[in-house]
């Protein structure tokens, strides 16, 4: 009797690969970028700022469709030459031109954090003035000996601490605070008042729940009855007009130190 011809193994998913940033591009001299990356220093940085993603008035190089269509700066070189609108002529010749754009094709074409020149440590500021700072305007409703105790230890991530006390809640990773929930205070025609955790809210309907853990919901009918509503972040919300990019560094750098 003849064999049983094996089953035949089962075909294997196809894998489907998300293709890369556009354009991909192969790495350039090390040499030819430093020196692009020093004639742009002088002569783009301020328009269109150190990593090329826009300055004073300039646009953000990395996507704009002439510079992702170059390649040599054949397309780039045309534009330093002869200017555009509210862009100067600069006399560069053919090989600096060739070395701006590599030094501009270095970058990747993604996300900020992909395409920027990463610093090294965002840690730059003054500890003692980011102290002081702490001491006129935060200590208030903050403590490093309460809530913010061992903060620095807590989020040893710099950025991640840094968004933590810009915007507590919007920091993500082990450490980073949590936003604490909206307040609700419900006043009847009568005048009874609820307060309590706000659940939801619309022009129809506000629900909420109270201290006991009981849901609450209130049917709206124009101002009646009247909602006052909390935001536990909004004082960090209305600093945020007021800051100096010191005062955030030197409140980042003191923070980092409260272990």
């Amino acid at each position: 009797m003849g064999q049983t011809p094996p089953a035949a193994a089962p075909a294997k998913p196809a894998v489907i690969r998300r293709p890369p940033a556009y354009p991909e591009r192969p790495p350039a001299d090390p040499a030819v970028v430093a020196r692009g990356k020093a004639t742009y220093g002088l002569r783009c940085t301020f328009c269109h700022g150190a990593d090329a993603r826009g300055g004073s008035g300039g646009p953000n190089l990395l996507r704009a469709e002439l510079v992702l269509n170059d390649k040599d700066g054949e397309l780039i070189g045309p534009v330093i030459r002869n200017g555009r609108e509210g862009m100067p002529k600069m006399d560069l010749t053919a090989e600096q031109v060739v070395e701006v754009a590599a030094f501009i094709h270095s970058f990747k074409v993604g996300g900020y954090d992909v395409s920027r020149m990463t610093p090294l440590t965002i840690v730059t500021g003054d500890a003692k003035a980011g102290a002081a700072y702490f001491g006129k305007t935060c200590a208030g409703c903050h403590s490093v000996t309460g809530d913010l105790k061992g903060i620095g230890g807590r989020i040893p991530d710099a950025k991640v601490l840094q968004q933590s006390w810009l915007v507590p809640g919007s920091g993500r990773g082990e450490g980073a605070s949590r936003a604490k929930p909206w307040t609700v205070t419900v006043t009847e025609a009568g005048g009874k008042r609820t307060s309590g955790t706000l659940v939801r809210v619309d022009d129809f309907l506000v629900t909420l729940t109270d201290g006991e853990g009981a849901r609450r919901t209130f049917t709206r009918d124009g101002d009646v009855p009247r909602v006052e509503l909390k935001d536990p972040l909004q004082p960090h919300k209305d600093l945020l007009k007021s800051y100096s990019d010191k005062d955030i560094h030197d409140v980042t750098a003191y923070l980092v130190t409260v272990k």
